[in-house]
């Protein structure tokens, strides 16, 4: 099932500044928040000894960068998960989908290298990998899409012909071509199955009852006896 999404709605989901779990995202563990906080030191010098000295004097506008350049280590993971949700935004056309599970495999992936010395002063390369789940979803239409994710222990829930839902976001009008798509959300389990949060949960939640049941007020109460019932769409 696919069903156009107005532009207002669209919006609703991916806001143009981080939602909370986004800033979580791009905050990062401990040597990702040291890294930030050494920019931050760095542009303060750059700010202070060489702007604010032979450029810009000592004055309003070299406090104002210095305080800016300083909390860079604050504000940044807002800066880039912004920037993440505008590059969605900028495709003008979206929708919600509903398929089912199809595939589900798990890989190792190599995430980066690290450089140290042995005992016998020889160079050697460590390699960091990590197990991540891949999960494909599909639809009667023929139309498939395979997202790859770090791998958490919820995800021993996700089955094979489970229902799955996302938003799916096009150039087309028509959303003949899928550009990009959103997490994928798991109904049957109350799971997301994602990387980067690009959605609003509780928004989300709302397009998928609107659609399934409209304004019923007994949506809660048959949701939970479908769910039971019946596996996908």
């Amino acid at each position: 099932m696919l069903i156009p999404l107005t532009r207002q709605k669209f919006e609703q989901l991916i806001p143009i500044l981080a939602t909370g779990p986004q800033y979580a995202y791009y905050w990062g563990k401990f040597p990702v928040f040291l890294r930030r906080l050494l920019i931050s030191v760095v542009a303060v010098c750059i700010v202070v000894f060489i702007l604010g000295k032979f450029i810009l004097g000592e004055g309003l506008l070299t406090f104002f960068l210095g305080v800016i350049a300083g909390l860079y280590w604050l504000w940044a993971p807002v800066y880039w998960a912004s920037l993440r949700n505008i590059a969605c935004r900028k495709l003008p056309y979206s929708g919600f989908w509903r398929g089912e599970v199809i595939d589900l495999f798990i890989t190792e992936e190599l995430i980066g290298e690290e450089q140290t010395v042995n005992n016998r002063g020889q160079l050697v390369i460590i390699e960091n990998r990590e197990r991540r789940l891949n999960i494909e979803v599909g639809d009667e239409t023929g139309f498939s899409t395979q997202l790859q994710v770090p791998l958490k222990r919820t995800h021993k829930a996700i089955a094979p012909g489970q229902m799955a839902e996302m938003i799916v976001m096009s150039n087309r009008p028509d959303l003949s071509s899928i550009t990009k798509v959103s997490d994928i959300y798991i109904p049957n389990q109350d799971l997301w199955v994602s990387d980067y949060p690009y959605l609003r949960k509780d928004a989300f939640a709302d397009v998928s009852r609107q659609l399934e049941y409209g304004d019923d007020p007994e949506y809660p109460r048959k949701r939970s006896t479908k769910s039971r019932r019946r596996r996908s769409y």
